[in-house]
């Protein structure tokens, strides 16, 4: 017999061989191709520090973008790769850093706030980048701002500038600080969800839109205290540095339809009226302006200047000395968001991700820890897992330091008691001291569906907690005693840290919110200052004067080392192509604190659900 099939199957075969090899050869090409295009952008990255120039005289631009924050919610570059708006944060330290050095380089002249593309900042933190443009003058280096629109944040660092433009067109737009938010009572009864609710303190408001329409007396008063407080701390300031009456900024708010009726509808007009700005004029003539002050950069119509966020870096790589291996060190952790069990990604507070960086700086045997914290509370079990790694720091004679950035309350001042000392700034939000907890059930929802539950346990526990079934009283009953068994342990924590009494210590608990002046007035504070006054204050319970601050961070995947590296080198600002004024993506992230539902409850991952959270503290 003939075999005909081997030929065909051999020029199958020489064909299929040829055709693999070809695509061998592309995907060598192709990696080839990538792997020379990241090399390219590496050389790129890394040789751009070399090349940045600061000519003599130049002005620091300090043009952030989005919202100032203590802890970046991603690491630093991701946001850049998210869209076309650009970082949609920028970190406090940073921008009070890059101030700072160029106060003392003889090569910055001045400095130009553009604000345009600040979306929002709590009060502490505008304080704190204020403190570093009075540093800056005090050098004898002049302050400009320029803007389009003056909203009440952004207001208040350009009230620091010894000239602030308006654009003729523009506005400064001061409302006074509020808290807002939506109730939801109403709205689950008509659902049929039957929210249970355990809690101890009047003031503990947290839970308060899922069990009534409107805000309660209670809550109203302790609000109201503080929210003047803030707005206090706000006029005093901005008062003071434009040389007005005290009583400048309220009565502006309060006659704002007379005035815009005396400027024939003109915002700008108003403002320049009432001294709030000194010149209006369009971005180009202020430019023009700075440009005959500061100098011009060639080719360009702009003024001599230096981005802050890369002047800084420059100054790290290029600037700052190295200190010797016996230098002092002084740790420094930040700690932002919500506090969950377990781990937790950046823009999270999670016990053991941010207990496994306490115990690393107990393992770098720093001279002491400074920790930042910027949160309104969350998990209680959370909460104290955190304090008792800061005790093991103690035990281990390294001092303890809390820096409380815009919010340390509820479990972020459960934390705080684990330190020797505590710093707040005047307009920090704190306090909060109390406990609740929360579960809803379905069951009477479901039935409308027609769908309904049953079956059979060894006890009533066996199926309590199910959001499907009714909740039994004993499981209520539970629940209630869990409560109060904690909030009695926070009392206690307090009382033991501060060096008082329970009974004195819940007569300003059960949820009542403080600044950070009243709170130190109060005993829950010790001393009153910015981060740098804390780390100073660490150093001196340490004993040390000559000493470097070690940032103890997580670390980042090779990934996002790279994407870092990558954006950190690209300038945002231009990138952003003052496209949008006010990205889309920040304003979702602004809202989303109003909007969050009941089951944001279950990320505290809190094992006994028992949370200590600040409503009160999502507010300015």
């Amino acid at each position: 017999m003939t075999n005909t099939a081997h030929p065909k199957g051999f020029i199958r075969g020489f064909f299929a061989a040829i055709g693999g090899t070809i695509t061998w050869l592309r995907r060598v090409f192709t990696n080839l191709l990538f792997l020379l295009l990241l090399l390219f952008i590496g050389i790129a990255i890394f040789s751009k520090e070399d090349q940045l120039t600061i000519p003599q005289g130049s002005a620091l631009r300090v043009a952030p973008s989005g919202f100032l924050v203590d802890e970046l919610s991603r690491p630093s570059g991701m946001d850049f790769f998210g869209g076309p708006s650009g970082p949609t944060e920028v970190r406090v330290k940073d921008l009070v850093d890059a101030i700072d050095n160029a106060a003392k380089d003889n090569r910055i002249s001045s400095l130009v706030l553009e604000l345009d593309y600040l979306v929002g900042a709590n009060l502490s933190k505008l304080e704190e980048v204020g403190a570093a443009l009075q540093r800056f003058k005090a050098a004898g280096k002049p302050v400009y701002a320029i803007g389009d629109n003056y909203t009440q944040a952004q207001y208040f660092l350009a009230s620091h500038a010894d000239k602030i433009y308006l654009n003729p067109m523009g506005s400064v737009l001061l409302t006074g600080f509020g808290i807002y938010r939506n109730y939801y009572k109403s709205a689950l009864d008509k659902l049929e969800v039957n929210f249970h609710v355990f809690r101890v303190g009047d003031y503990k408001d947290f839970i308060e839109p899922y069990t009534r329409d409107d805000m309660s007396p209670a809550s109203r008063e302790n609000n109201q205290r503080w929210l003047h407080q803030l707005w206090s701390e706000y006029t005093e300031q901005v008062t003071g540095l434009r040389n007005l009456p005290p009583e400048a900024i309220d009565t502006f708010i309060d006659t704002l339809p007379q005035q815009l009726k005396e400027h024939d509808g003109s915002w700008a007009e108003a403002a320049l009226a009432n001294k709030l700005v000194d010149q209006l004029a369009s971005r180009r003539v202020a430019i023009d302006e700075l440009r005959e002050e500061i100098g011009s950069e060639d080719k360009t119509d702009d003024y001599k200047s230096v981005d802050a966020l890369a002047y800084l870096r420059h100054q790290k790589l290029k600037q700052i000395p190295r200190p010797g291996a016996g230098t002092a060190k002084i740790g420094l952790i930040s700690a932002s968001g919500t506090i969950i069990d377990g781990e937790a990604p950046a823009g999270q507070i999670g016990s053991e991700t941010l207990g496994e960086l306490i115990a690393k700086a107990r393992e770098k045997k720093v001279n002491a820890l400074v920790l930042r914290i910027d949160s309104g509370g969350g998990s209680a079990f959370a909460s104290e897992a955190i304090r008792q790694e800061l005790l093991a720091t103690r035990e281990a004679n390294i001092p303890v330091v809390i820096s409380m950035g815009s919010v340390a309350a509820s479990g972020g001042y459960w934390i705080a008691t684990g330190a020797d000392r505590i710093w707040a700034s005047p307009s920090t939000i704190t306090g909060s001291i109390g406990v609740f907890g929360a579960f809803p059930t379905f069951e009477e929802s479901l039935e409308k569906l027609g769908i309904y539950n049953d079956g059979i346990g060894t006890s009533d526990l066996a199926g309590a907690m199910r959001i499907d079934r009714p909740l039994p009283e004993s499981a209520a009953s539970l629940l209630q005693q869990g409560v109060e068994n904690t909030y009695a342990r926070f009392l206690r924590i307090v009382a033991e840290a501060r060096g008082s009494t329970p009974k004195e210590v819940h007569k300003i608990a059960q949820g009542q919110v403080w600044t950070g002046r009243a709170a130190q007035q109060l005993g829950l504070v010790d001393e009153l200052g910015n981060l740098n006054d804390a780390i100073a204050g660490a150093a001196q319970l340490a004993d040390v004067e000559d000493y470097e601050v070690v940032e103890i961070q997580r670390e980042l995947t090779p990934g996002e080392r790279f994407l870092r590296a990558l954006a950190d080198n690209v300038d945002a600002r231009i990138e952003a192509g003052i496209k949008d004024n006010l990205p889309l993506g920040a304003w979702f992230n602004a809202l989303q604190p109003s909007l969050a539902p009941v089951a944001e409850l279950q990320t505290y991952r809190d094992p006994r659900a028992l949370y200590v959270r600040c409503l009160a503290c999502q507010a300015p």
